[in-house]
């Protein structure tokens, strides 16, 4: 029996998660858990799964949550997060929160030697130097659960890594992926949380309307798997069921396919080294599709990958003024303060405006990134 801390259990990954331990009662336990302030929806999630441990995003929520505690502890804050991440019953951490708040949990947990499985992208974005370098001395397993770099995980198992000649991530291209930059002055925040493929919080969706999700997923492949960002490509691939791929020095290919379920990569990272059945997740009937569409990236089109691409070469402290920057120009967007265009001209400002700090350590990083938040808001 696995037991499982699992960190922003309210959100599109977190739910999931959940279905995937509902699924396999015998196989895992949630021990701990976090929400943001949804204390509602801890509260059936204590009812169903009795945790011992619940931490919420404020001190005040911690009296609403009060009456369905019965024996789990609760718990708030930065500090809650953390006591989640480490709790010692658990062996496996699932970090779905969004945001660079999952880095400090997750090197705790890899201190504590837990295994990671890593939804959270921010964390390797933000830090990636740190995380891999503490994983390693550690001994622990980061396991990737988003799709793409699930999907690169599953094609490199048995193979020698030396013989990568690059990894090809798939992207649906999200909400205005047949626009133009001229079309993109006039869309809505509406507009631009209506993903074609995938049901997603409205953050990430947003991302992946501006491509700043895959850029943010570039940096990630080049710290899980350790390639130069000059061997990771970006391919446009509208139907989401190539979920990326691996290309050898022989030129042979990998794909990972499947229809769009999130519950098979979560699943995985639970499981492996082993497979479990998936019993309503859909079938891949390739004849009902028909024909897969790909198309080169256009990173004039889609600026915020170009930035990724940039942060990740320079290295350093720029990719995390880059999703700090990101987080806090989505975040505006979603207020309805700024147009979906600003989002790229912030995030480009706040990474032209910044020296790059060559090494930065863990207090670095967290100044660094709360200055270029400052920095996109006074600009707002």
């Amino acid at each position: 029996m696995k037991r499982i801390s699992l960190l922003g259990a309210s959100g599109s990954i977190g739910t999931q998660t959940l279905d995937i331990i509902r699924l396999h009662p015998e196989q895992f336990q949630l021990t701990a858990f976090s929400v943001g302030r949804n204390i509602e929806f801890a509260a059936k999630v204590i009812a169903e799964f009795g945790p011992d441990l619940v931490s919420v995003q404020r001190r005040e929520d911690l009296d609403r949550l009060r009456p369905f505690l019965a024996h789990t502890k609760a718990v708030y804050g930065e500090n809650g997060l953390l006591e989640v991440a480490l709790h010692p019953d658990s062996s496996l951490l699932v970090n779905a929160v969004v945001g660079s708040v999952g880095l400090v949990p997750t090197l705790g947990a890899i201190e504590a030697g837990k295994t990671i499985a890593i939804a959270n992208k921010e964390t390797l974005v933000t830090a990636g130097h740190l995380v891999t370098e503490a994983a390693r001395r550690h001994g622990v397993d980061l396991l990737p659960v988003d799709s793409e770099h699930s999907a690169i995980f599953q094609a490199l198992n048995g193979e020698d890594e030396k013989r990568i000649s690059r990894l090809i991530l798939t992207a649906s291209g999200g909400s205005f992926r047949d626009q133009t930059r001229a079309d993109l002055e006039s869309v809505t925040l509406e507009d631009a949380l209506k993903h074609p493929n995938w049901s997603m919080g409205s953050k990430i969706t947003i991302d992946s309307a501006t491509m700043m999700n895959k850029g943010l997923e570039v940096i990630e492949a080049h710290w899980l798997f350790g390639l130069p960002y000059n061997q990771i490509d970006v391919v446009l691939h509208k139907e989401s069921i190539i979920h990326s791929m691996v290309e050898f020095v022989d030129r042979s290919v990998m794909a990972q396919l499947g229809t769009p379920d999130m519950r098979v990569p979560i699943q995985y990272a639970l499981t492996y080294p082993d497979r479990l059945p998936l019993p309503d997740a859909k079938q891949l009937q390739l004849w009902e599709i028909g024909t897969l569409h790909f198309q080169q990236m256009d990173l004039e089109r889609f600026r915020c990958l170009r930035f990724a691409y940039e942060a990740g070469r320079m290295g350093g402290s720029l990719p995390t003024v880059m999703n700090a920057a990101n987080e806090a120009a989505v975040e505006a967007f979603l207020q309805r303060k700024i147009s979906f265009l600003q989002i790229e001209e912030l995030i480009e400002q706040a990474m032209y405006h910044h020296t790059v700090c060559p090494n930065p350590g863990l207090e670095e990083i967290r100044e660094i990134d709360a200055a270029a938040r400052r920095y996109v808001m006074g600009q707002i």
